[in-house]
């Protein structure tokens, strides 16, 4: 056999991939150290980038605050440029940072593109999905509905995440939550399933003994149960005459949990004010009584919210299309 002419010869050579470049305008490229993972230097980052500070970063990916340092320090001496700087508000990012934050987002947020691709999440409804609620309507609605879906779906795994506070989308790798108020993100895709009341009862031994208010001004001569400090003046918000007005007393009794608030309604401790799922069952056994209705304030709406940027996977459009009619009915027959 003769020898291989020049054309074949650049034909025969293995192919090679291209190396990602994540240098930042001229910087100079530096041999990145092979023991560290640069895409989870990345995400290291942009959690200190976001909560502005390295020991925040540290508790949310709960990870050493060494090890945060370390790994930041590491991605900046590759760079050869200063990333994070100190400042009187926390960490700043640099302009460096700023471009480098910017292409480092769009790389992991293509990798969990490709990753959901190949895993098949496009074909058929399969994977994880992360739900969150608030505390008790997750609990007496999202969770019933959330149990029947995974019969319908087994592929799919559900993570519920239940708490009070806004979660992120990205900081928390939230899939879909249910949200109840008005929204204030645009950039999310909301369907809503309802809405509910923000009611005042109390039980009717409580009202037997000590009259039932009509009025605003007579609530400080009530016993009222609250959420706030027992020492602070607690301010509530009503309407009154097509306008929001609130009114500030003092509370007897403070808790922190609306579980409590109901439990000291129930035994006759006073005037609680609550969602009105959340006291639905007890004011149809007669066990509360709505007060004040005249005064409350406009209803609230019930979203199911999702980030719909990129293209929706199968298991969440499932999720979604599972869920709505469901909540919807639940809802509905919730209402006061």
């Amino acid at each position: 056999m003769g020898d291989l002419s020049s054309s074949d010869k650049r034909q025969s050579q293995p192919f090679r991939y291209p190396s990602l470049d994540l240098r930042i305008g001229n910087i100079p490229s530096k041999k990145w150290n092979p023991t560290v993972d640069r895409l989870d230097a990345m995400s290291v980052l942009l959690a200190a980038a976001d909560c502005g500070s390295l020991s925040k970063a540290s508790h949310k990916l709960r990870q050493p605050l060494a090890t945060v340092s370390r790994k930041v320090s590491e991605l900046e001496n590759y760079l050869n440029a200063k990333l994070l700087v100190r400042s009187t508000k926390g960490l700043e990012l640099t302009p460096a940072g700023r471009s480098y934050v910017a292409g480092a987002k769009a790389i992991l947020e293509q990798l969990h593109e490709v990753e959901r691709t190949a895993s098949g999440e496009y074909t058929e409804p399969k994977g994880d999905l992360v739900v969150t609620a608030p505390i008790m309507f997750g609990r007496l609605h999202v969770l019933p509905v959330a149990s029947r879906f995974l019969e319908a779906f087994p592929d799919v795994a559900v993570r519920l995440l239940l708490t009070d506070r806004i979660t992120h989308f990205l900081d928390d790798q939230v899939d879909v939550a249910l949200r109840i108020g008005k929204l204030t993100d645009s950039s999310l895709t909301a369907t809503r399933v309802g809405s509910v009341r923000r009611v005042m009862c109390a039980s009717l031994d409580y009202l037997s003994a000590h009259g039932t208010p009509t009025v605003l001004a007579e609530l400080s001569q009530h016993s009222v149960i609250s959420f706030e400090s027992v020492s602070a003046p607690t301010t509530w918000r009503f309407k009154c005459e097509g306008e929001e007005l609130d009114v500030t007393f003092r509370a007897r009794l403070s808790v922190n949990t609306i579980d409590a608030a109901i439990d000291a309604g129930l035994a006759g401790s006073g005037i609680i004010r609550a969602v009105s799922y959340q006291v639905a069952e007890y004011v149809r056994a007669k066990r509360l009584a709505l007060v004040l209705e005249n005064f409350e304030p406009p209803p609230q709406p019930v979203h199911v919210v999702y980030d719909r940027q990129n293209r929706l996977p199968l298991k969440l459009r499932a999720f979604i299309d599972f869920v709505y009619p469901r909540l919807r009915e639940r809802l509905t027959q919730a209402s006061l």
